[in-house]
């Protein structure tokens, strides 16, 4: 599968939850079985199938999670209609976690593993949050491993690999009963083949094999601020900047707003602006050969727009106790590349995409 649609599909999918995720400090997550369903839809792009999660604890000091995801993919993409033919093929991610409470600290350990056709990729990681002044602040700590394995459909002989290694430090901190502000470093390093074999670069308009660098570098930061609005909603900014050794600068600017219905209904929506410029070895159309060359429109100048819409129902099973929550939710995008052609009409290239999702949680 090429890589442009793993890392769209997945970055839009785990940007989701990780966005909607906060500082959880020194308390264990709350038993629980998820199961979702996620649909994407863009660029000639259909992607879609189910998620389990499911999390218990041990002796009031260790949680244990599973998780498993499917990604039913069929591919047209822009890349794929000038350069192959379409296909199908499955993703499926296996994960599993613990996480260990150690007074006012949490250690997790993290691992999981996704394979499909042509790629398999493994992921280790390491972290620790701990508490400070009566948890008012919270400072975290992490590392991932990952490992990919690359393959070619019809090429039985191409093998190639790629390591990445992932810091993270983070720092929470209340600064009044109704106002909450997160700052988040993080720090990956990229080797081996970080390319794609099905993808190719176009010089005085003949294709040529995408050359990628071999090594990359990439440091981003984060500032989130949430406040309270009025006895039942909130409402939060989200700002990354972005830049890598690939001359890659991009930046993430977010507003939401979330607010209770009553005791069971929530309803949240958030507006997202992201831009980002070209690589150094991108061109659309390269004049002359170089060493490294690539037309990976996900490395050129583009900008996406999303707006963001979900509402949860809960449901109380056992005052107190357990509940079911019930979540829709749906985010359109729209892209708009500068300097990325469509070889069919000559045009500057731009779609539409929508990510849906419905998902029921039991919390036990």
């Amino acid at each position: 599968m090429a890589a442009i649609e793993r890392l769209g599909v997945a970055g839009l999918i785990g940007g989701a939850a990780l966005v909607a995720g906060g500082a959880r400090g020194a308390d264990l997550p709350e038993d629980s079985a998820e199961t979702l369903y996620h649909s994407y839809t863009g660029g000639g792009v259909n992607a879609h199938g189910p998620a389990v999660l499911v999390r218990k604890s041990l002796a009031e000091q260790v949680s244990l999670s599973a998780s498993y995801y499917v990604d039913r993919v069929s591919s047209a993409s822009i890349d794929v209609v000038t350069t192959a033919s379409p296909y199908k093929e499955t993703r499926i991610q296996r994960g599993a976690s613990m996480d260990i409470l150690a007074q006012d600290a949490i250690v997790s350990i993290s691992t999981s593993t996704s394979n499909e056709p042509d790629y398999k990729a493994d992921r280790t990681g390491l972290d620790v949050a701990q508490d400070l002044f009566g948890g008012l602040t919270t400072v975290k700590l992490g590392a991932t491993r990952g490992q990919d394995d690359v393959r070619r459909h019809g090429v039985p002989w191409f093998s190639a690999s790629a390591t990445h290694w992932e810091y993270r430090l983070g720092l929470s901190q209340v600064i009044t009963p109704r106002l909450v502000a997160a700052l988040n470093l993080e720090t990956d390093a990229d080797t081996g083949y970080l390319g794609s074999p099905y993808r190719a670069a176009r010089v005085f308009g003949t294709l040529v094999p995408e050359r990628d660098p071999t090594t990359r570098t990439s440091r981003a930061i984060a500032l989130r601020v949430t406040g309270a609005v009025g006895d039942s909603g909130s409402v939060r900014g989200i700002f990354r900047y972005f830049h890598d050794t690939w001359n890659i600068h991009a930046s993430t600017a977010e507003l939401g707003y979330g607010r209770h219905l009553g005791e069971r209904w929530m309803i949240d929506g958030s507006v997202r602006h992201y831009h980002q410029t070209k690589a150094l070895f991108y061109s659309d159309n390269f004049t002359t050969e170089y060493t490294f060359m690539s037309r990976n429109r996900q490395l050129g100048t583009f900008t996406d727009n999303s707006l963001a819409l979900s509402a949860s129902y809960r449901i109380p099973l056992v005052a107190g106790r357990s509940e079911v929550r019930l979540t829709a939710s749906v985010e359109r995008v729209r892209y708009r590349y500068d300097d990325f052609t469509d070889l069919r009409t000559g045009a500057l290239y731009a779609f539409g995409a929508t990510l849906a999702e419905l998902s029921a949680t039991v919390s036990y």
